[in-house]
């Protein structure tokens, strides 16, 4: 069998974190199989429609490496692949089920609908528009044929699949295992809308099984409509993909889905690039591989204690069988954590020539080499690519302050004249890489401790104990600067 998957956004906003993985896990079994990757724009609802979505969908996938083997911008031989370009179809497949008494034209009012509906709530029922009530409401099953075709001219009208009582519809799902429903807890609902649009539901199901979709990989909040998609395929006499509903993705602490509001309050990204104000994982530092690395694992497990995967490799591990059951928390740390593990690893050349926009702050420096040894000795301490400005400051800026817990240790210590020594051997030219050695013979014969020199040094240059190797710092600041920042903190001290 052909593998063929389709990920359906609709071009509503922008692409939730969750619709990433939806995305990835499609791609992860298309591309294990050899199959198929299709990017099918569901856009039946057009007043839900946000202009800018779709770019954004597209660039969304592309970023991260997501490509389209058919879609809206790569033809195939199943499209259009938007469905509002799609109403031919969807109009000649609603006269077949017509034809064949599985589905019937309703001019039932809203109005009258919302008075029914109020009507049930008085006596504690909910309203539902099904066999056992629709012979009194105002539709094809009801009326004569003729009065029919007098309304279908006149009046507006829905079309509703025509569900029949007492089923029991048994649904598979490769990850749930079997689902039984009885068809009457299913309304006849909607196919055809009175714009003459489709449903979801009924595009979905004509759009794949036109597409020759084979699996359905979607989120657990469509399993409720499962049943009723297997309805619309039973309606057409059509086989039925296989399907897959993945787990929620869940807000980091306490119960529910992760939404946006989770990422405002807490102060992380939940979609993958810039969004109006809302800034992405691309704009904080996100690499996309170790982004594509951490979604893998919301809701997979590979079952290997490794965590680090080249999409090559996630692509030749993954197995349906291994997707979880349960909910996915999110875990913005373990996602820092991904990132810093691929900052780590990646080539570092390669890393400034793809984000140019986070290394602005070496603008002043000309030489190519001189900016890349800045980010060799400070990638280690990158969790973020927008950490690098912070991280960098203590080589563009002088210390303005000194942790005052370190002035408390080091100032019985005699650290000016620590300082004065390094003055010297700055003044005679000898390398910072030469440092180490110079003083720890020197330290000896002055009775100062090799702590308090280092804690003197490292106050001096960066006016704190953290920081990359003070040496490697001193070997990439120039001479003046080094110079000045020691005399700078002699002075702190004697005043």
């Amino acid at each position: 069998m052909s593998i063929r998957v389709r990920f359906a956004p609709s071009p509503t906003g922008a692409l939730h974190i969750g619709g990433l993985r939806t995305a990835l896990f499609n791609y992860l079994y298309a591309k294990k199989h050899n199959g198929e990757f299709i990017l099918r724009i569901e856009d039946t609802d057009q007043s839900r429609r946000v202009d800018g979505a779709e770019d954004y969908i597209t660039t969304s996938l592309s970023w991260l490496g997501i490509e389209q083997d058919e879609g809206p911008k790569k033809k195939g031989r199943f499209g259009p692949y938007r469905q509002s370009e799609r109403k031919e179809i969807y109009a000649r497949e609603i006269i077949k089920l017509l034809k064949a008494g599985r589905a019937y034209y309703a001019f039932d009012s809203d109005e009258k609908l919302a008075e029914l509906r109020r009507e049930y709530e008085k006596k504690g029922q909910s309203f539902k528009y099904c066999s056992l009530n629709r012979n009194d409401l105002l539709n094809s099953l009801s009326l004569s044929e003729k009065e029919t075709k007098k309304r279908i001219k006149e009046e507006s009208y829905v079309v509703r699949l025509r569900v029949e009582s007492g089923i029991t519809i048994t649904v598979e799902d490769k990850i749930r295992g079997e689902i039984k429903v009885n068809s009457d807890e299913i309304d006849d609902k909607i196919l055809i809308k009175a714009d003459g649009m489709p449903t979801y539901h009924f595009a979905n199901v004509v759009d794949d099984h036109h597409m020759k979709i084979s699996h359905v990989i979607r989120g657990e909040e469509w399993l409720p409509s499962l049943p009723f998609h297997q309805l619309i395929y039973y309606a057409f006499d059509w086989a039925m993909p296989q399907f897959m509903h993945l787990p929620l993705i869940l807000k980091p602490e306490g119960k529910g889905k992760l939404s946006k509001r989770d990422g405002d309050q807490r102060g992380f990204p939940i979609y993958p690039l810039k969004w109006n104000s809302n800034i992405g994982f691309k704009e904080r530092g996100f690499l996309p591989e170790a982004l594509l690395n951490y979604i893998s694992l919301l809701g997979w497990n590979p079952g290997i204690e490794k965590e680090i995967f080249e999409l090559e490799e996630l692509i030749r591990l993954f197995d349906v069988g291994k997707i979880q059951k349960g909910g996915a928390r999110f875990d913005f740390n373990k996602a820092r954590w991904i990132n810093h593990k691929f900052i780590e690893r990646s080539e570092s050349k390669s890393v400034l020539e793809r984000f140019p926009a986070f290394f602005s702050t070496m603008s002043m420096i000309k030489l190519e080499k001189s900016k890349l040894a800045v980010y060799e000795l400070l990638k280690e301490r990158l969790f973020l690519l927008e950490d690098f400005k912070s991280e960098a400051n203590l080589l563009f800026n002088d210390p303005t302050t000194y942790d005052e817990k370190v002035i408390k240790k080091i100032e019985n210590g005699r650290p000016e004249k620590a300082l004065n020594f390094i003055i010297e051997l700055i003044e005679k030219n000898i390398p910072a890489s030469n440092w180490k050695q110079k003083l720890q013979t020197w330290n000896e014969k002055a009775d100062i401790p090799f702590g308090i020199i280092m804690q003197s040094l490292r106050l001096a240059i960066i006016g704190s104990l953290s920081g990359p190797d003070i040496f490697s710092v001193c070997g990439l600041l120039e001479k003046e600067v080094t110079l000045r920042r020691l005399k700078k903190l002699i002075i702190y001290l004697n005043n």
